[in-house]
Parts: C-alpha cells; sequence; structure tokens
C-alpha cells in the first residue's frame, strides 16, 4: 500500500500571530514556521502504519514557496520515504489545493491519502472533503483511530455527539483530528538522514491548475483585547458586582 499524506507549513503554533499594519493578512515575515500540527499526526499514522507492514511506501506532498521544504524534512525525519513540493509564492485558497493534491494523487496513485482535518492558520477544514469529491474516493474525516480491516480501512471519528466507527473502502482519502496519535520527535540522526531521501522540487505551472484567486480578502483585523479581571476579597463583593451587572443590563 502506497500512502500519500499532504502537509502545510504555517506559523508556529506557539508563536503569538501578530496581523499586518496595512491589515492585508498575518504577519510571516521572520516568524517562526512550522508544520501544522494536524498535518503531523497524518504523518505520525502513516509511518506507523508502515512500520506495521501495512505500507510499502509514504510520499510526503506540500504546496508552497521553497523552505516549505522544511515540514517535508520534518516529515523525512518521522520516517516518510520521499517528498514532492510543489513551489508557488502565491497564496492559494482551498479548492486551488485540492486541485493540486488531485492532479498528485493522480500522478502517484497512493491507496490511502492522509491530511490534517485542517490547518490553524485559516481553520477552513476543506481540502480533505473537496479532494474526496474530485478524486471520486471514499472519505473519512475527524479520524481518532484507523484500522487496516481486511481490504478496507476502519476509521474511528470524533463528532458532535461522541464517535462513531465506520468502515470505507480503499483508495480513500482520511484526514487526522489531534487524538489520532502523538506523534514523534525525531531524534538527530534521523533528521541527518532525511536530507539524503528523495525530495522533487515541482513548479507549481506543471499542473495546469487555474491559481485564479475567486475571493478577495478586504481587510484582515486582530480580535479586541481582553479587558482586565478584577479583584476581590470575598464572595459578598463578588455577588454585588454580579448584582450590578445584571441590573445595568436590564436598564439597557
Amino acid at each position: 500500500m502506497k500512502i500519500l499524506v499532504a502537509v502545510k507549513r504555517v506559523v508556529d503554533h506557539n508563536v503569538r500571530i501578530r496581523v499586518r499594519p496595512d491589515g492585508t493578512g498575518v504577519e510571516t515575515t521572520g516568524v517562526r514556521m512550522s508544520m501544522n500540527p494536524f498535518c503531523k499526526h497524518a504523518v505520525e499514522a502513516a509511518v506507523q502504519l508502515a512500520e506495521a507492514g501495512h505500507a510499502t511506501e509514504v510520499v510526503i506532498v506540500s504546496i508552497g514557496p521553497k523552505p516549505a521544504n522544511d515540514v517535508i524534512l520534518t516529515a523525512l525525519a518521522m520516517g516518510a520515504h520521499r517528498g514532492i513540493l510543489v513551489e508557488t509564492d502565491q497564496a492559494l485558497e482551498t479548492l486551488t489545493i485540492a486541485k493540486l493534491l488531485a492532479k498528485v494523487v493522480e500522478e502517484e496513485q497512493p491507496d490511502l491519502v492522509l491530511l490534517g482535518k485542517q490547518a490553524v492558520d485559516d481553520d477552513s477544514n476543506h481540502v480533505g472533503q473537496m479532494l474526496a469529491a474530485l478524486t471520486d474516493r471514499p472519505q473519512a474525516t475527524f479520524a481518532s483511530e484507523i484500522k487496516i480491516a481486511g481490504s478496507d480501512l476502519e476509521v474511528t471519528r470524533e463528532v458532535d455527539y461522541g464517535r462513531e466507527t465506520i468502515a470505507i473502502s480503499l483508495p480513500a482519502i482520511v484526514t487526522a483530528d489531534l487524538r489520532l496519535n502523538t506523534p514523534r520527535n525525531a531524534a538527530l540522526p534521523m533528521v541527518m538522514k532525511a536530507r539524503s531521501k528523495p525530495l522533487a522540487v515541482r513548479a507549481v505551472s506543471e499542473f495546469g491548475v487555474d491559481l485564479t484567486p475567486r475571493l478577495t480578502v478586504e481587510k484582515t483585523t486582530p480580535p479586541p483585547e481582553r479587558v482586565a479581571g478584577t479583584s476581590v476579597a470575598s464572595a459578598t463583593e463578588l455577588a454585588a458586582l454580579i448584582a450590578a451587572d445584571i441590573n445595568e443590563l436590564e436598564a439597557i
């Protein structure tokens, strides 16, 4: 079985997000970047399947500028076999990303495609579902457990009312939730070894996908600053403050 894992380079989740002064987007210049956390769980799932003998090859693909090589190298250090960077400096919409990934799926013909359920920069939660539609493959989203069941997959999903387990046939698309596993930290020898693994850099123009944006972001603004809390000396004082707030609301 061949597994294709799509990963995204985003602002590191430990970095405080700052909006550009002109409101055109989030500041990324000079900011630490890393692999999207949900994507890291997808990589770990693929590597675990390979280690268990269920997969013979794990291929990593990322779409973005040349520095996105670093997230592919991270995945290779975790145990993936080779990488593909679809290079572009243009900010792409989710449908365009899904169309590019569909082209890669058409070329690679993987039995299983794994993605993070969403990216922490835009929280769109679009690409996995769009990719399933474009490739006409069954999908299982928000996966917290993946098991091989003969020629099928048994996937446990995180849903609003708890968890549900479904069976889907291969080839399939699965998006990873945070409870799927605990991603490994690659040791230094694996990081050094990753640099010798195949990593193909391909221009986005090779895939024949229209990159024209359909949406226009008019302005990006940060959320309002939180108002400082009030310290009270006793429960009586707290009750008085609550009562005052209620009276103020009723008066409006």
